[in-house]
């Protein structure tokens, strides 16, 4: 316990306390109902961080710790909290704060919270707003769920052609209180967007200068109706802090900035790793989701993945005489189907990745088997020729180690092949690459494996089937 009587916060660093030490001394503080402490507490640490903190608090002390924070941070927390804590909050908020919240956060933040929210939620969110921008969210709102549109603020800074440097900078002076970014500016005409300048371009230029002498007039934008994977990758191959959006009629309508691209590609490769372990993508978190959730979400792709697995057998029983006659067969089906299934992992992860990073595209296909192909030959000779001298000299049968060494080459070569081509394969038809992961590709060459392996066998054995 920490003797709070003595406590002094602003001498105390919280940059290097963990999350659990806040956490005890907040919740020592509340007991103790030191709540001008807890106040000082919270003013200390970033929004994002006091989120996580809250998060970590007993539920029904929530409400009031939100209400110790200074209403100039209360907005900005609100904005990193879970849907869950901004649930909780908004069922015991009066509407008064709810309405003072409302006010004080970005509007795409609000369209990506009611789009999560019931119905009973969103309709006293809306109650609590003003009528204009209760128009502009049911605007939002009528993107598409996984389009720019649905991304966007229309909080940004546009200025006009024929303004001067000095009278650029007076209007961001008096409009950048409400804006969600105010570094880069956008040039309209009629709402068109003819131009961009940055705050570093106006602060170089002189007063007297005018906004068409210095804007950029190559600007780089998307379309309302643009996926937003591809906007996120726009963020990630140019460096932008924020990009516009246009209507079908070129009129600047928003913008995308940088923290929702982030969010859109934690959001996908989230997505990603779920398909890549076969299971079916869910939007909550992992202590969020019940055990039913998640046994749902996975059984579907392992009852799949399991009924494909008879293949395997059925292969294994046609072959039988083979076991009578060289029964030591049977001990190296679990290292070739295992390494097998690894190379092709290898590949389909790899391609995944490069697809998701579009370093490569389905026509680049015949560089890549070739590139894998090589890669395939030289990693299967070393494989081959270790274990078939392991082979050699631990049973002393050479037939065998030939057998198994040869096996090994060729399902290197086809797992690798495989497991190259599928994600491609997916991808051009329009399929998500992620299906094509470790669990199915494993699948396909364990079957396509034995299958070679007991052909392989049976025609350098000289066995009849």
């Amino acid at each position: 316990m920490i003797n709070t009587d003595t406590l002094n916060i602003d001498a105390m660093d919280f940059t290097d306390m963990e999350l659990e030490e806040i956490q005890h001394l907040a919740q020592q503080l509340l007991a103790e109902r030191k709540y001008s402490l807890i106040r000082q507490i919270l003013s200390n640490l970033n929004a994002a961080d006091v989120a996580l903190l809250f998060d970590e608090m007993d539920k029904k002390d929530i409400p009031l710790l939100y209400r110790l924070l200074p209403k100039e941070e209360a907005a900005e927390c609100f904005s990193y909290m879970s849907r869950d804590m901004q649930k909780t909050l908004i069922n015991t908020l009066t509407d008064r704060e709810l309405r003072a919240v409302m006010d004080d956060i970005f509007l795409d933040d609000t369209v990506d919270m009611i789009e999560e929210m019931p119905a009973n939620v969103v309709a006293r969110i809306l109650r609590n707003t003003d009528e204009e921008t209760r128009k502009i969210i049911n605007q939002l709102l009528n993107y598409p769920k996984d389009s720019a549109g649905s991304l966007m603020t229309i909080e940004y800074v546009n200025i006009k052609k024929d303004m001067t440097v000095g009278a650029a900078i007076s209007r961001i002076r008096k409009t950048a209180v409400d804006k969600e970014t105010i570094y880069t500016c956008y040039v309209t005409e009629n709402r068109k967007l003819i131009g961009m300048v940055s705050v570093k371009d106006l602060l170089m230029a002189e007063d007297s200068m005018q906004i068409e002498d210095i804007m950029e007039t190559n600007v780089i934008h998307v379309d309302t109706h643009e996926d937003k994977e591809d906007v996120a990758k726009i963020f990630n191959k140019y460096d932008f802090l924020a990009i516009p959006v246009v209507d079908r009629e070129e009129r600047l309508v928003g913008i995308v900035t940088f923290d929702d691209a982030m969010d859109v590609m934690q959001e996908e490769h989230t997505e990603d790793m779920a398909k890549m372990a076969a299971i079916m993508p869910t939007d909550d978190s992992y202590f969020n989701t019940s055990s039913f959730s998640h046994a749902k979400s996975r059984i579907s792709w392992l009852l799949f993945l399991m009924l494909s697995a008879t293949v395997s057998g059925s292969i294994i029983t046609h072959y039988q005489e083979t076991f009578k006659l060289y029964p030591l067969l049977v001990s190296f089906i679990p290292m070739l189907t295992g390494t097998g299934g690894n190379c092709g992992s290898q590949s389909s992860t790899l391609m995944i990745r490069g697809l998701a990073l579009d370093e490569i595209k389905f026509r680049d296909i015949f560089k890549v088997i070739f590139k894998e192909f090589r890669i395939a030959l030289f990693v299967s000779i070393i494989l081959a020729f270790v274990n078939g001298l392991r082979i050699f000299i631990q049973y002393g049968d050479l037939q065998i180690a030939i057998v198994i060494a040869l096996a090994l080459v060729v399902i290197v070569i086809l797992s690798k092949f495989i497991g190259c081509t599928l994600p491609l394969v997916a991808e051009h038809i329009g399929l998500d690459p992620a299906l094509m992961a470790a669990p199915l590709i494993s699948t396909i060459v364990d079957i396509c494996s034995i299958l070679i392996y007991f052909q392989i066998a049976t025609i350098l054995l000289h066995i009849s089937v």
